[in-house]
């Protein structure tokens, strides 16, 4: 297969059909209705199971169940859908079954509209639901990219017993691009003997639940969690930079905000100004290590969000007052031009050099 052009709630679809998922359950949302349309249609080629649930909290419990079972599966929403979500994830992780959960961002906050936007940060990467809890949750920035981030979603997901988010805006659902996934890639393979795929007469019940009545041991269960997530802090960090090692300005942007703001670089750079851009891919765990290699060499630092500012809470927690941190954004579902993130570097910059 070569490649071909398909949309990117298409390709979130085909890429989890390639990582082995066949499983999903939904609910229609713009700006991902897509998604599950293509699911609906696809799942049944492979032997798989789409259902469309009476809600986006029915579609999040059918994949407690079916994730108790130890299969691969999936469900998708958009930013009010997602919300509606976040017990589920809750019980998901403190179940500490694996799923991937897709999110297109929309603006908002409440029903908002149907245009791109980067303000559920906080809500995929501080904890939506209630407790104490982290995701691991991915950014793509291109099409391409979507497949393996969809691919590592469902592998992080297994290794670790624990929900992935995979986070996009509604430009980068609906853009379409070449793509091309090649051969279905190598699965890995996990252990999964605390599913509750029946004893057979082996052994006693399996017991999958997130309730736990004694404090001691719910407190217990909490360590437990808190030492997965540290370890999903040591080896699952994802990141790209662009331009760094002689730069006297960093850009901080994810998703598609971070393709616009890479235009607006090369233009700084032709007219003298040495800036350079850091992409985190994993929100969280957030990539601190290229700001404690830079921090102390830059002059600023400028996050690009689709959003009010939240990224740049954790922009600030990583430059940990080496460095001023700078924000430009745009919110309710604007998209921020090449010319307005050019003009915040000359802003920032003090205009071209001489």
């Amino acid at each position: 297969m070569g490649k071909v052009l398909m949309k990117g709630n298409e390709v979130i679809a085909e890429a989890a059909v390639h990582a082995g998922c066949k499983y999903f359950f939904g609910y229609p949302i713009t700006p991902q209705s897509e998604l599950v349309a293509y699911m609906a249609r696809r799942l049944p080629e492979v032997g798989g199971l789409f259902l469309q649930a009476e809600s986006e909290i029915a579609a999040i419990n059918m994949v407690y169940g079916a994730a108790g079972t130890g299969v691969r599966v999936m469900t998708s929403s958009s930013s009010p859908g997602f919300s509606l979500k976040q017990e589920g994830i809750s019980y998901l992780v403190g179940s500490e079954l694996p799923a991937v959960i897709c999110n297109i961002v929309r603006g908002g906050p409440g029903l908002g509209n149907i245009q791109p936007a980067q303000s559920d940060y906080f809500q995929v990467t501080k904890g939506g639901g209630h407790g104490d809890y982290n995701i691991t949750v991915l950014a793509p920035a291109s099409i391409q990219e979507i497949v393996t981030l969809t691919q590592d979603a469902f592998n992080i997901a297994d290794r670790y017993r624990t929900p992935v988010i995979l986070m996009g805006d509604g430009m980068l659902g609906q853009m379409m691009e070449p793509v091309e996934f090649g051969e279905h890639p190598e699965t890995e393979q996990f252990k999964k003997d605390w599913a509750t795929t029946g004893t057979r007469g082996d052994g006693g019940p399996k017991i999958i639940t997130s309730l736990e009545l004694d404090a001691e041991s719910l407190e217990m269960r909490n360590r437990n969690l808190q030492r997965k997530f540290a370890m999903i802090r040591e080896k699952e960090v994802r990141y790209e930079t662009y331009q760094i090692i002689d730069a006297d300005f960093i850009m901080v942007a994810f998703g598609t905000v971070a393709r616009i703001t890479m235009n607006a670089i090369t233009r700084a750079r032709e007219n003298g100004i040495k800036v350079g851009l850091i992409r985190p891919i994993s929100l969280w765990p957030f990539p601190e290590k290229p700001f404690i290699e830079t921090r102390d060499q830059v002059k600023s630092y400028i996050s690009v969000e689709m959003s009010a500012g939240q990224m740049i809470e954790d922009v600030r927690l990583a430059v940990n007052g080496h460095a001023p941190v700078d924000f430009f954004g745009r919110t309710g579902g604007v998209v921020p031009t090449q010319e307005e993130i050019y003009d915040k570097i000359l802003a920032v910059a003090g205009g071209v050099p001489v």
